[in-house]
């Protein structure tokens, strides 16, 4: 379990719920980066409490190699009943790479 603070980001192991919300954004990043992901898991991820949540989430997108890419996500509050949106992403990552804010 993460330990949240408003406005400073924490850092967990992937869960189901950050899947979900990756597999939500997956074709935004595609469309963006104009290529297709068909290896898309999500390995590690950070939050950010805020009014809403910002999530890094580092996805793996490769099986041969180690080959990630961050993406910077937010979910506004559960009243507005709107999806997650792919704010920004970083291409070029790997596993070993840190999951730091962008």
């Amino acid at each position: 379990m993460s330990s949240e603070v408003c406005g400073g980001w924490s850092e967990t192991l992937p869960c189901l719920h950050i899947q979900e919300i990756a597999n939500k954004v997956k074709p935004q990043l595609e469309e963006k980066d104009k290529k297709p992901y068909p290896v898309f898991v999500a390995i590690q991820y950070r939050t950010q409490l805020v009014a809403g949540t910002n999530y890094l989430i580092k996805v793996s997108v490769s099986n041969s190699n180690d080959e990630c890419v961050h993406l910077r996500v937010f979910q506004s509050l559960p009243y507005k009943k709107e999806e997650p949106s792919l704010t920004r992403y970083e291409t070029g990552k790997t596993r070993d790479d840190p999951l730091e804010p962008f």
